[in-house]
């Protein structure tokens, strides 16, 4: 492929120089590791509307992460495990667009829905008599559409961005996915732009709402510790535990990716952090809210009851 063109037919996925035989085998463990996702975040949808019990702003949250879980793995995953199957590499410059919208979406929207938790949390502990009345369906709804918007703002851009930049040369995209840094390399245009708005995106999507959660969990902290009832105090640390696992792995890998200077020798260790976010960040969710969560163990055991009897 010779000269310049704002068109191209499709991309070569570089990922990992693997032999056939290790390709098949990883085929099996990631087929396994995605159907375990699926499972796992579809019990925790199911389960939160099946149980009346469930039906709270904290739960409501936890329905749209996990839908998030299943549609970001489920936008990277498919082509990554076709490709493995096959032996082969190339992806369609359309399907790599859509793959980039989705994981754009679906990567800013976690870590909005994730700070929206966060000041659940924070209004539950430090404010509970007025809980009710802060946290109402309608103010429920609104951060709900809010994230799903703003999600969707920041990927249309960033993509209708990326979609005026020329091409040349071998479209040799190092990466297993359609990953925009990635890709952004293989242009042939002005990228400044581009890497500026990323940047802006990731401060307004990483360190502002990790900041944001910090000062919650300080003042949730505090109102903890303030807590007369051994067993109270025991049920909200449980509670907190469980998210601020889920905040320390996506946003410890999500800073390392976005956030640290670039480099060749980085490009590698971004794959393999890419590619264990995907695989394992979406069934960190369901089994840290499933195993350290009473309500979501006693919610499970009362679906189980209520089969047993039918």
């Amino acid at each position: 492929m010779e000269g310049n063109q704002s068109w191209i037919a499709e991309f070569i996925l570089v990922g990992f120089q693997l032999s056939e035989d290790m390709e098949l085998v990883l085929f099996g463990i990631f087929s396994l590791l995605y159907t375990f996702n699926l499972l796992a975040n579809g019990m925790i949808l199911g389960l939160i509307c099946l149980d009346p019990r469930l039906h709270t702003p904290m739960y409501y949250f936890l329905f749209h992460l996990a839908i998030i879980d299943i549609s970001y793995a489920s936008s990277n995953l498919p082509n990554l495990l076709a490709n493995l199957a096959k032996h082969k590499k190339g992806i369609s410059f359309v399907l790599c667009t859509l793959q980039m919208i989705f994981n754009l979406i679906f990567s800013s929207m976690e870590c909005l829905i994730l700070v929206v938790m966060s000041y659940d949390r924070f209004v539950a502990i430090c404010h509970p008599l007025q809980y009710t009345v802060i946290m109402n369906w309608r103010v429920c709804t609104f951060l709900a559409i809010a994230c799903w918007a703003c999600g969707f703002s920041l990927a249309i851009v960033q993509v209708s961005l990326f979609l005026r930049l020329p091409f040349c040369g071998p479209q040799k995209v190092n990466h297993f996915f359609c990953e925009i840094q990635s890709v952004l390399k293989v242009t042939c245009g002005d990228i400044w732009i581009n890497e500026m708005f990323l940047f802006a995106e990731g401060v307004f999507v990483l360190v502002g709402p990790l900041s944001l959660m910090l000062v919650s969990y300080v003042h949730i902290l505090w109102a903890i510790l303030k807590i007369q009832s051994k067993e109270g105090r025991k049920k909200a640390f449980s509670t907190c535990s469980s998210h601020l696992c889920v905040v320390g792995f996506y946003f410890g890998i999500a800073m390392m990716v976005y956030l640290a200077p670039d480099s060749s020798h980085r490009e590698e260790q971004k794959k393999i952090l890419f590619l264990f976010y995907s695989l394992f960040n979406p069934l960190l969710n369901p089994l840290v809210y499933s195993v350290r969560n009473a309500q979501v163990k006693a919610a499970f055991h009362r679906v189980l009851q209520k089969k047993g009897t039918v």
